[in-house]
This record gives C-alpha cells, structure tokens and sequence, in this order.
C-alpha cells in the first residue's frame, strides 16, 4: 500500500481549504454587497446636491452633485487621462485650520502645463481621488480613499474632465473568487504528480 505524507498532506488540505473559504467569500459575500452598493450609486447622480464632506470618506455620497469653496491651491498633482490627455488635480485650501480638500480641474494635453487658477467655488461631481495601490490591497478591501470634486468648469487653459460615473468602480469580485478555486485545483494538481512522482522512485510498496 502506497504511503501519502501525513505532514505534507495535511499542509495541501489546509491551504486548500483556505483558498475556496476566499473564493466563497468573494462570490457569497463581497459580491452581492458590492452589487448592491453600486446600484445605490447609480441613483446617486439624480439625487440633490450635498455639501462636499471634508472629514472622512463616504463612500455612498460618490457621484453625487456638490460644491465646496478653495481658498487657494496648495498644490497640483497630474494623473494621466488616456488619450484624453493628463488630469490636473487640486489640493485645496479651505481655512486656516480646515482639512481642505481635493478637486479635479480639468484636463490638458501637456503635463507640463502651470494652471493658473487661483481659487473659488468649485461645483461638480464626487469621485475617488486616484490612488496608486497593489493588488493585494484591491482583493481585501485594505484601501486609503479620499474623495475629490470634479470640477464642471475647468479653468482657462484645461478643458472639462469627463463626468466620473459608476462604470468606473470596478467589480471583480467574482473573477477574484473563480482565482481562488482556480489557485486550489492547482495546488491539489501539482501535489498530485508530487506523490505520483515519489511513489514511483520508491518502486513497489513492500
């Protein structure tokens, strides 16, 4: 009778185990509150405007109409926009001791470019500002939003950025679920021809 590992084997069930528990939650759990969550946004254009929230981060308010007042920019920051161009963002001031708060402005073909505004009110659209994170933190949610305005009217020399909408709040929580089953058949595959391969440079079983 052929002899099977105890140790290892139980190290490939456990991890397996593991990894379908992470692909059910994916589909079971995250995937239904996500779809859930994005259809509230989907209303969230047609709903009145709100006042921009300074402190914290809402997520149920994206896409939402709103204004806030920059005392001044502080800073830019250029995002690129695709064929569109680059995305010049605001880092605003609101007060001495306000939290201020970011506002996308508009869009140029030149990076380069020095916008020229100067400040005031800002109307428009709430959105993610754009955040560069690893894939690891997409798939367990471990993200630091912050919200920004997208400016209706961009000032001279920037052309409007398109209206943020909820197509671009990615879904893949099903694609992370069938990764995770994907991930488990593999490891059962590959510790399959592990023991096929041992079993056969053992020769017969005595």
């Amino acid at each position: 009778m052929k002899r099977v590992p105890i140790v290892a084997t139980l190290i490939v069930v456990l991890a397996v185990a593991a990894m379908i528990a992470l692909g059910c939650w994916q589909i079971v759990d995250r995937l239904p509150k996500k779809e859930a969550f994005l259809a509230q946004l989907a209303a969230n254009p047609s709903r009145p405007p709100v006042a921009f929230p300074t402190i914290g981060v809402d997520k149920s308010l994206l896409f939402r109409r709103t204004s806030a007042f920059c005392l001044e920019p502080t800073s830019w920051q250029t995002e690129g926009a695709g064929r569109f161009g680059w995305r010049f963002i605001a880092q605003c001031r609101t007060g001495a001791e306000g939290p201020g708060f970011a506002a996308e402005m508009g869009i140029s073909r030149d990076p380069n470019y020095k916008p020229i505004w100067k400040g005031g009110i800002v109307t428009g659209t709430i959105a993610l500002l754009p955040a560069h994170r690893s894939l690891i933190a997409n798939v367990f949610g471990k993200t630091a939003d912050t919200l920004m305005i997208v400016a209706d009217t961009p000032p001279p020399g920037l052309t409007r950025a398109p209206r943020p909408s909820v197509e671009s709040i990615p879904n893949n929580h099903l694609a992370y679920g069938v990764q995770w089953f994907l991930f488990a058949g593999i490891a059962l595959a590959i510790y399959a021809l592990a023991l096929r391969r041992r079993w056969r440079d053992d020769g017969p079983a005595a």
